[in-house]
């Protein structure tokens, strides 16, 4: 069942400008020069009910953006979307009732008031029943082990305190949509770890639909088997476990060893990356590693370990933006 439909959605961004001086401003006064600016160009997706999606970009690729306009605080420009079958910028209260937008840089907590307080006005403002949300702030509290800091100000809060509470607040009205835009930003690694380990149980129980942007590649490769990866255009769609087989076609083999060796005798197993006389690092095609691998164990060298490694999430994304990069500046 298709949740999320996106066709053709672009969104630009008008200004003018203007030399120095006094003519200069009678000047773009009567005949202004407007620069166009595209933060997102005619981009097009789907995603299913109960998908845990990342949404990558490098900064100002139009993740948030895409969000905002998803969430219908911002009107595209043209092209179509469609979120639960509604169309987000109508604004209507049945469609903000079935969503939620979790932003990492903002908050929806009332800083000074206690934190159940701020639950309470959620309630009220999303129509609530009593049970239903006793029912689900029980669940979450628990869920995300709260339960002592519901009496203490939001502005007492440690960061990743306050974000567990700003979670709860996203799904007190139980959405069928989750928008998440870098939820884990500025938080400690243990913190980055419960709040994962937290949206992985939740969609997996709830089967809600969530659209995750981040910086931290850990919470895309533990969260997420999709990926869309944008920058203005949309350039990769699919599976997170086949973006380095379409992007990267080395691996790098690493070597060491129990006395010192010359790079003479370990660079004709492929390119050197680095070295020195006990260890060196191989740039290997991922077809051959396994052959290069079984030629330097079968060698006379005095082999200590071999290790193979993929490269990082991280390093293939800069690889897919380069490549890209190298593209637009062809065309």
């Amino acid at each position: 069942m298709t949740i999320i439909e996106v066709k053709n959605l672009n969104k630009s961004y008008f200004s003018s400008q203007k030399g120095a001086g006094i003519w200069a401003g009678v000047k773009n006064l009567f005949s202004p020069h407007v620069i166009e600016k595209k933060a997102v160009k005619n981009i097009s997706f789907k995603i299913q009910k109960g998908e845990l999606v990342g949404f990558l970009g490098p900064n100002g690729a139009g993740k948030t953006t895409t969000l905002k306009m998803l969430s219908g605080i911002i009107k595209p420009t043209s092209g179509k979307m469609r979120v639960l079958g509604f169309d987000p910028w109508e604004g209507k209260n049945e469609y903000k009732k079935k969503f939620s937008l979790l932003m990492g840089q903002k908050n929806q907590l009332w800083w000074d008031l206690p934190v159940m307080e701020s639950f309470l006005l959620n309630q009220k403002i999303y129509e609530i029943e009593e049970g239903a949300f006793r029912e689900t702030l029980n669940e979450l509290v628990s869920l995300l082990g709260v339960g002592n800091l519901l009496n203490t100000q939001v502005r007492n809060l440690s960061l990743g305190e306050r974000m567990k509470c700003e979670l709860i607040a996203s799904l007190l009205h139980r959405p069928q949509v989750l928008f998440l835009d870098e939820p884990t930003i500025g938080l400690d690694v243990i913190a980055q770890k419960n709040m994962r380990d937290f949206l992985a149980r939740y969609n997996k129980e709830k089967k809600i639909t969530i659209l995750l942007t981040s910086h931290y590649m850990e919470d895309i490769e533990k969260l997420c088997e999709r990926v869309v990866i944008i920058d203005q255009e949309i350039f990769y769609d699919g599976k997170l476990a086949e973006l380095k087989d379409n992007y990267v076609k080395q691996k790098t083999l690493t070597v060491t060893f129990c006395d010192p060796v010359t790079r003479a005798e370990v660079e004709s197993f492929g390119k050197i990356i680095e070295f020195n006389p006990i260890k060196v690092q191989l740039e290997i095609s991922r077809e051959e590693v396994k052959v290069v691998a079984q030629k330097i164990l079968s060698s006379n060298l005095p082999l200590d370990d071999i290790m193979i490694d993929e490269p990082g999430i991280d390093s293939v994304i800069a690889h897919v933006f380069k490549k890209n990069k190298k593209k637009e500046e062809i065309k």
